[in-house]
């Protein structure tokens, strides 16, 4: 589509990754399409910027939108599509589709969420797109247009209602042919606590080296949160802010706070 809204689709995965080029494609029948995205594979990169070093990028040849491969995280993708390669600020910037879930803890650590955060920051409504295809087990076939039809409902709505100012969208969908999704459901994002966080190995001159990753044990998944959401069969939406302060936390401390006598002017001299 021509002369529609500006959307940018970055992602983590990578500029060749197939769930990308899913969305992009998708998109492209509701607005102008953009794609920044990384060179190379920059999972759990979290929101990092490079503001040390110069970022490079380069057009991607037969592609059917526009498409630039960046040397930078998923964060500084949004920032130069943003601001430079889109032509004009975007109306909307999506993430994804991530070639795995993005459920509870692990939006801390993602790249395909931070550049939707970094979409919110500079002021887009931003959605990040997840397909489970690596939970709970690894998935041989990848369902991408299961995600992206999901990615275009989510951005045709908030094309139309927009989002609150500090707020994005994480979705998830799980890995199944678009006539075996149960539904979609708006949930709270869970906990996704990890075991077995390190591996130790030696390396063959003795040396210590270690593999970060972990377990998850699903038996202790919550009932209304986005875990329990793809584990049943649903795509999921949570909404999340950029504030993290304990508001809760916040008032309990104001309320508790013994009232101070107003300073005097010789006391603050």
């Amino acid at each position: 589509m021509t002369g529609g809204p500006k959307i940018l689709v970055t992602n983590d995965d990578g500029f060749s990754s197939a769930g990308l080029i899913a969305l992009a494609d998708a998109l492209a029948e509701i607005g102008d399409v953009t794609v920044v995205a990384p060179d190379h594979d920059q999972s759990g990169v979290g929101h990092s910027l490079t503001i040390k070093s110069p970022v490079r990028v380069a057009r991607v040849a037969e592609r059917s939108v526009p498409t630039y491969r960046c040397s930078g995280t998923p964060a500084d993708c949004v920032v130069v599509g943003a601001f430079d390669l889109c032509g004009g600020m975007p109306a909307l910037v999506l993430s994804g589709i991530n070639r795995g879930a993005n459920l509870g803890d692990d939006v801390n650590y993602s790249g395909t969420v931070a550049a939707a955060f970094e979409g919110t920051i500079v002021g887009v409504p931003s959605i990040a797109v997840s397909l489970a295809a690596t939970w709970p087990e690894p998935a041989r076939e990848h369902y991408w247009q299961t995600a992206a039809q999901i990615a275009v409902r989510a951005a045709r709505d908030v094309l139309k209602s927009g989002l609150p100012r500090l707020t994005l969208l994480n979705v998830n969908v799980p890995n199944v042919a678009p006539h075996d999704l149960r539904g979609i459901r708006w949930v709270r994002q869970g906990r996704k606590v990890y075991r077995d966080r390190v591996e130790r190995r030696a390396d063959p001159r003795g040396g210590a080296y270690f593999w970060i990753w972990g377990s998850f044990d699903s038996s202790n998944i919550v009932e209304g949160t986005d875990l329990a959401a793809i584990r049943d069969g649903y795509a999921c939406v949570t909404p999340i802010t950029l504030d993290r302060t304990d508001h809760d936390e916040l008032g309990r401390r104001l309320r508790n706070e013994v009232p101070q006598a107003p300073a005097t002017i010789p006391d603050l001299i």
